[in-house]
């Protein structure tokens, strides 16, 4: 590898503060025997909101980064600000990736196949015709597509916005064909009569701590799958552990998007099993 090359990125987002993806770039760099600088552009502790994206990126761009992660709230607001988008990050209608290059800046979403990649190698033989996903954001998004593309037979949408849970539904139903998105009603029933549940939403995390359904409604059937890694061990998956359920957690997503934005970053591609092992270090 050559000396020479360098690589400046950085990650976009609210409360960004314990993210392991700095550390997981920086030492793959490392490993490969390049220069690899990571940094956090955190909009709490800027105290801005994502009104402030267009600058970020304006900085950035002057700065000389290679490319950027956007997070959660950004992964939607960032689209209008973006010259190109990969046919991923348009079919999804989110982004995480956005390359800088040749005065450009091209969108990528390299959630989706981070998620598929991390069900396949964990609940490659779980039933799925019936998946109830929680959250329709923008990581919502890339994880509804993601289980379609898996095989889910049936997906069904909870999200406070029901305008929005609509919009994903019928921007599946569009991509994939067929009505095997809907937007749910009756989560307890819905729960109740599913193979899988999916957390998409940020309830869980360290800064937004509690369960993001009444874990009553857990069954010993379901297979539970969370897309936040802090805390790796979420309230949610504790109580499916203490059910018997089979469970997915966040650090399979984290790991393999990480693996696909570090290759459109530095044009290398990454180690997988190395940059899981530094996780699992973490």
């Amino acid at each position: 590898m050559s000396e020479h090359r360098t690589v400046l990125a950085g990650l976009i987002g609210a409360g960004i503060q314990a993210s392991r993806t700095p550390a997981l770039h920086e030492r793959e760099g490392d490993a490969q025997g390049f220069r690899y600088l990571y940094r956090l552009v955190d909009l709490d502790t800027l105290g801005v909101d994502s009104a402030a994206l267009p600058d970020l990126l304006a900085a950035a761009e002057r700065m000389g980064y290679t490319g950027l992660n956007i997070t959660f709230p950004c992964k939607q607001a960032v689209i209008p600000l973006l010259h190109e988008l990969s046919d991923e990050a348009r079919g999804i209608g989110a982004v995480n990736t956005v390359v800088l290059r040749d005065g450009k800046r091209i969108g990528h979403n390299t959630d989706c196949l981070g998620f598929a990649e991390g069900f396949r190698r964990n609940l490659s033989d779980a039933p799925r015709e019936r998946v109830v996903q929680l959250g329709a954001g923008g990581a919502g998004a890339a994880v509804a597509h993601a289980l379609l593309s898996e095989g889910v037979g049936q997906l069904t949408i909870f999200e406070v916005d029901a305008a929005r849970a609509q919009a994903l539904a019928d921007n599946l139903n569009a991509h994939f064909g067929g009505q095997r998105a809907r937007v749910g009603h009756d989560l307890a029933s819905a729960v109740a009569e599913a193979d899988g549940l999916v957390n998409t939403t940020p309830v869980g995390m360290a800064k937004l701590p509690g369960a993001p359904l009444p874990l009553e409604l857990l069954h010993p059937r379901l297979w539970v799958a969370e897309i936040i890694y802090f805390p790796l061990e979420t309230e949610l998956l504790r109580q499916a552990r203490r059910l018997g359920c089979r469970t997915l957690d966040g650090g399979n997503m984290a790991v393999f998007q990480a693996v696909k934005a570090f290759e459109l970053f530095s044009g290398v591609a990454a180690n997988a099993e190395r940059m899981l092992a530094h996780f699992a270090g973490m």
